[in-house]
């Protein structure tokens, strides 16, 4: 294929992603089905929901240091004894409203209550365009600082992305990481059958350097959106109406999908060289589990992690597979003895958001935690 042709393919791909929704209503009208509004109300409330609504953490908390990449979040008792935990939210496109969904479903309220006294949690910033050129080693520094701000130790929890970029931390500096939680983290991202492995390694790169081109050098969290939407679109296009429609006089049912509005709605954008890093590096040459991987200055020996490790995966995961997660009893150096592992029902969002989850897993991984203290 030649460049040009390429190049063509990659903006068809492109458009696709946003012409979806006009062509599923298009289907839809063909086969008979109306699904348009039925009354003025469901209207003001759809427009409501998706009316620029911003994210925003559900627990009270302070900001112990505003970096240029995060904001350290201290959500401790006063006076919290033992060693730091810090929660590494994820920075692939979604907010750290992920870990502090809502009141009365939040991950980090369930730490609290479950005893996790001195907590943290980062809160990743969306890339401006200043940001562009930073690179991974620039968000692993910054994380390092953190570590180091809270007293150079720390019980590391890593969601999703947040996980693959704590496990870089915790082999390029061992005697920093106390013990480690990796919650749907990709560490062989190129262990099951997931559609992103299979999507990530046969589209060329030349495809997400274009994403990153349309958004002048920032990978711009509306392109992820819709391709994340269009891994289900019946769900987002369709489902999501029909259930406002039919929970139009629930307020608790609005207020918490006004919550996952404001966290699902606005995506963070990416600088363009951190993507393009992770994209090459991380899922197309899965370097990290290969042990090839080159982080501040160093190549990361995952076989370095000795730490006591507990892995969290979810059996309807199509983000990050089981077969991701667990990958890393085998390529860590902590001990079986020392490893512990879930399988949960549910998918990707539920591991940190579920409710079901929150109230049957994370009180156990809470009194994990604590007994690593000893």
């Amino acid at each position: 294929m030649s460049t040009t042709q390429s190049h063509e393919t990659s903006k068809v791909n492109i458009n696709s992603a946003f012409f979806w929704p006009v062509q599923l209503a298009a289907d839809l009208a063909e086969q008979g089905l109306e699904l348009a509004a039925r009354n003025v109300k469901f209207l003001d409330e759809e427009a409501r929901l998706h009316g620029g609504l911003k994210p925003r953490l559900a627990t009270a908390h302070s900001v112990r240091l505003a970096l240029r990449t995060l904001n350290l979040c201290d959500y401790s008792a006063p006076g919290a004894p033992g060693l730091p935990t810090l929660v590494d939210a994820p920075y692939a496109g979604h907010t750290s409203m992920i870990a502090d969904y809502h009141e009365g479903q939040s991950l980090m309220q369930t730490l609290r209550a479950g005893g996790v006294a001195n907590l943290h949690l980062t809160d990743w910033h969306s890339a401006t365009p200043d940001m562009k050129d930073l690179e991974v080693d620039q968000y692993l520094a910054e994380l390092l600082a953190c570590i180091d701000d809270l007293g150079g130790r720390v019980h590391l929890v890593g969601l999703c992305q947040g996980g693959w970029m704590a496990a870089m931390l915790a082999a390029r500096f061992p005697h920093k990481v106390a013990s480690l939680v990796l919650a749907g983290s990709p560490i062989d991202t190129h262990a099951g059958r997931g559609p992103l492995v299979k999507m990530v390694k046969e589209s060329p790169m030349l495809f997400y350097e274009d994403l990153v081109a349309a958004g002048n050098g920032l990978m711009l969290g509306k392109f992820m959106l819709a391709g994340w939407k269009n891994m289900h679109p019946e769900q987002h296009y369709v489902q999501e109406h029909i259930d406002l429609y039919e929970h139009i006089d629930d307020p608790a049912w609005l207020s918490k999908t006004e919550a996952f509005e404001r966290w699902y709605e606005n995506p963070l954008d990416l600088p363009g060289r951190w993507y393009l890093q992770v994209i090459d590096r991380l899922f197309k040459r899965n370097l990290l589990s290969r042990g090839e991987y080159v982080a501040l200055g160093r190549r990361l020996d995952l076989k370095a992690i000795t730490c006591p490790l507990f892995l969290l995966a979810g059996e309807r995961d199509d983000i990050t597979s089981s077969e991701q997660v667990f990958a890393a009893e085998h390529l860590f150096g902590t001990p079986k003895s020392r490893i512990e592992k879930r399988m949960v029902p549910g998918g990707h969002v539920g591991l940190f958001m579920g409710a079901r989850t929150l109230k049957q897993v994370w009180p156990v991984i809470a009194a994990w935690i604590i007994a690593q203290q000893a």
